[in-house]
């Protein structure tokens, strides 16, 4: 079985209750929500509650981690669209 790399966006708050998103690329991401929930993820997550927003599934590490730059990339209304797309399928 070939390993599976995820690219996600996870949804969070800034203390005036702005929608902020973060970024991120995993080959588990049980494992990774998990760490961003018990503020072992990145410094960004730690201390905010945040919810599993949208993820892409990828077998080839190179492509996952230029998906992810790229969605890195997007403005804050791409990435709304991108995710309000993903919860209407």
């Amino acid at each position: 079985m070939s390993q599976v790399y995820y690219v996600y966006i996870l949804e969070t708050r800034s203390k005036k209750g702005k929608k902020m998103y973060y970024t991120g690329y995993t080959n588990d991401l049980y494992r990774r929500l998990d760490e961003h929930r018990n503020d072992r993820g990145a410094k960004f997550t730690r201390g905010k509650e945040i919810e599993l927003s949208y993820f892409e599934s990828y077998t080839d590490r190179k492509e996952a981690i230029n998906r992810e730059l790229e969605i890195k990339s997007l403005t804050k209304k791409e990435k709304e669209n991108l995710i309000n797309n993903f919860q209407k399928s």
